[in-house]
């Protein structure tokens, strides 16, 4: 049975799976990096109640499954309100932008708090203002230093994909599934090929940025 399958038939599926999966990685990343950013300020904020209410959300999301909150969210509606279930890809990408906005919330925080506090004083001197200061000193200094844990949840986030197919989103690794059902294991294999293309591209691509902003070190 399995061979009428054919490397190039493999390939065609595969690549209509890997689309899916770039698309969910390129919206997540899309939402999540500027959600982060803002769920960043408010674990640093002066202002308690917020900071409280922020830290216990990114607690419970860094705390639990990724598997546990695509489940909650495609199948919690329904259960909880009565309410029409969301479109399986867009349960799914809700639960990718959550969950990596937390984490990036924690690498932008310890960025931003990396920076030595006599920067921000020695600007308010020149006479700038806060939001001129955060932009055009701390920010592309933040940026260099989370270069290589946010390489890190890139990677972390393709891989995480796959977690989609638990709501039957049809990514790359349910596709490369499919052909165990028709007697053939190998197409699982091939489905590494796939994955490993896109973390090549992303090591190099995250090592030429570390090249481009080796100009911050001191």
């Amino acid at each position: 049975m399995s061979g009428s399958i054919t490397l190039s038939s493999v390939t065609m599926t595969l690549l209509e799976g890997f689309g899916v999966t770039v698309e969910l990685f390129a919206l997540t990343l899309l939402f999540s990096l500027p959600l982060g950013l803002l769920l960043s300020f408010g674990t640093m904020s002066r202002f308690t109640p917020l900071r409280g209410v922020v830290k216990t959300v990114v607690w419970i999301i860094r705390g639990t499954p990724l598997m546990l909150q695509i489940i909650v969210i495609f199948y919690g509606p329904g259960l909880l309100w009565d309410a029409d279930p969301l479109p399986r890809f867009t349960a799914a990408l809700i639960a990718f932008v959550i969950n990596y906005a937390c984490y990036f919330s924690e690498i932008f925080r310890g960025g931003i708090q990396s920076i030595p506090r006599g920067q921000q004083e020695a600007g308010l001197v020149l006479g700038m203002t806060k939001s001129q200061i955060f932009f055009k000193v701390t920010l592309l200094q933040v940026i260099k230093r989370i270069v290589p844990p946010m390489g890190n949840e890139f990677i972390n986030l393709v891989k995480d994909t796959a977690l989609a197919r638990t709501i039957a989103v049809y990514e790359v690794l349910w596709m490369g599934e499919t052909f165990i059902k028709k007697g053939a294991i190998w197409p699982m294999f091939y489905t590494a090929v796939f994955y490993l293309a896109f973390n090549g591209i992303l090591v190099l691509l995250f090592g030429w940025l570390e090249k481009k902003l080796d100009y911050f070190r001191a």
